[in-house]
């Protein structure tokens, strides 16, 4: 593990940020860096690329990550106004966001594209052999910038996406975020219609996610089109039908041992960010939400055992962005979560299951009905938090948890199961909050800014509105307005 580490401090040394902050510039060759190491292997920024996505989606940090606060999964007790939302001043989430996916993502994905198409091919390789690889290797790359871009897409609406990685444009325009998505899934088809298994990409010590396995890659691309699908179901249900059913038909993750994960590791820099805001840190101040304490005692949910802490021997929560709880009250996330090694996860099975069984409801064909879909993702959460299946069994035997009984239509029973499963994944959560709007959460608490709503996107960085100022005012106008409240184009109801 060791050498990891090593290779991971190398990447940050070697990052080349081509995209910088949304690809915002004040000068020509503001994207080269004149003091860069040249002929960077591909693979250091690979890797470096993959941690910053993970470390983006998995940090608590709340000046990158407040989507856990978005979800009521949790709040503080010291800076209490960041679970009101209160983000756009001095925090700059927005910023940090856009920042981290922009120029440390996609930005040393591009640039590892480039090193890629640089490379010399081995004498000892046959020029057929050698094209099969570097194709595959220029796909999975190419996936990783299309899970950024839908990443972007969906926190912010409208986004530079023509011109994001074009070194020539100094203030980029932004697209269309419904025009975006179709961009994704045509580069999904080509990336998975690229991949050849009987091919070599990255080497296992090169690529730390999947080992440089073209087969799991597959997988991830498929699971990744499927997720694109299932979000444009209610704005373009014939395009999200084929590219949910192509995802089927290509082999999506449905199993834990597929699960897409950064490994991070005992040791600073690289553990967890989890651990490193709340155990590293020392911090004291965040607390486990009503929302998900209250619902999850309804059911008398096993998973309260791995997700909470007990405070005279329950498991109690606070109420959002409120000002005047103590930290000792309340439970706190438990040890699970915090520990150094908690991967950060950017695929699981009990995430695809529930697409799977979203798909289902909506009469696609994917090989399964909703019920048999739903049953295994919440199988699939108890499995991968450690629990048995016969615990899974006596849970889904509950009346309030029984797809057959459970409260409510499709949309409540899956969106209920999945905000309890997606606890540790803020983002995902929110989309399908969004998207099936369940469960039903307000937040009375929250700055005028949101009106007392969950907010339904990022406003636009600060940076971008006073330096890339015209076309700033041209996307807030296209989409009604750089406000929280503001949906983005999948989000209808």
């Amino acid at each position: 593990m060791q050498s990891i580490n090593n290779k991971l401090i190398a990447a940050v040394l070697a990052t080349i940020l081509v995209a910088g902050s949304g690809c915002v510039k004040d000068r020509a060759g503001f994207n080269d860096d004149h003091d860069k190491p040249y002929q960077v292997a591909p693979s250091l920024l690979l890797t470096n690329a993959q941690k910053e996505l993970a470390d983006q989606v998995t940090t608590p940090d709340v000046n990158l990550n407040v989507f856990r606060f978005f979800q009521h999964y949790w709040t503080m007790t010291t800076y209490f106004t960041d679970a009101q939302f209160d983000f756009a001043g001095t925090r700059r989430v927005p910023d940090n966001h856009w920042t981290a996916l922009y120029a440390r993502v996609i930005g040393n994905l591009q640039s590892a594209r480039e090193a890629v198409q640089a490379e010399a091919k081995p004498a000892a390789t046959s020029q057929e052999d050698w094209d099969k690889q570097q194709a595959n290797k220029m796909a999975i790359l190419d996936m990783l910038q299309v899970y950024a871009f839908q990443i972007l897409v969906d926190s912010f609406g409208d986004v530079p996406y023509s011109e994001a990685a074009d070194a020539g444009v100094v203030l980029p325009k932004y697209d269309d975020d419904a025009a975006i998505y179709p961009q994704l899934i045509e580069r999904l088809k080509a990336d998975l219609g690229q991949l050849d298994p009987s091919a070599p990409s990255f080497g296992a010590q090169e690529e730390y996610m999947l080992g440089g396995d073209v087969d799991k890659w597959k997988l991830f691309g498929n699971s990744l089109l499927l997720k694109i699908g299932i979000n444009l179901s209610d704005v373009d249900a014939g395009l999200a039908k084929s590219a949910v059913e192509a995802a089927v038909t290509g082999g999506v993750i449905t199993q834990n041992t597929q699960n897409v994960s950064f490994k991070y590791t005992a040791l600073s820099p690289n553990f967890n960010p989890v651990h490193a805001n709340v155990i590293a840190s020392g911090r004291n101040d965040y607390i486990i939400e009503k929302t998900i304490v209250d619902m999850m005692n309804g059911l008398a949910d096993p998973r309260r055992a791995v997700y909470f802490t007990r405070v005279g021997g329950a498991y109690v929560g606070a109420v959002l962005g409120d000002d005047e709880q103590a930290y000792e009250d309340f439970s706190h996330v438990g040890d699970r979560f915090v520990a150094p090694d908690d991967p950060g996860y950017l695929f699981d099975a009990a995430e695809v299951n529930f697409y799977l069984a979203e798909a289902a409801a909506r009469g696609f064909s994917v090989g399964g009905s909703a019920v048999n879909y739903y049953n295994a993702a919440i199988r699939a959460s108890f499995g991968q938090l450690g629990l048995s299946d016969a615990d899974a069994t006596l849970y889904l035997a509950k009346p309030a948890v029984a797809y057959a009984t459970a409260q409510g239509d499709w949309k409540a029973k899956i969106g209920r199961q999945a905000y309890i499963a997606m606890f540790n994944r803020g983002f995902e959560s929110w989309n399908f909050y969004r998207r099936l709007d369940y469960p039903v959460m307000t937040a009375p608490l929250a700055v005028p800014a949101a009106d007392g709503k969950v907010p339904v996107r990022l406003t636009y960085p600060i940076n971008e509105q006073t330096v890339n100022g015209a076309n700033w005012r041209a996307a807030s106008e296209a989409i009604g307005g750089d406000k929280l409240t503001t949906r983005v184009f999948w989000d209808k109801n």
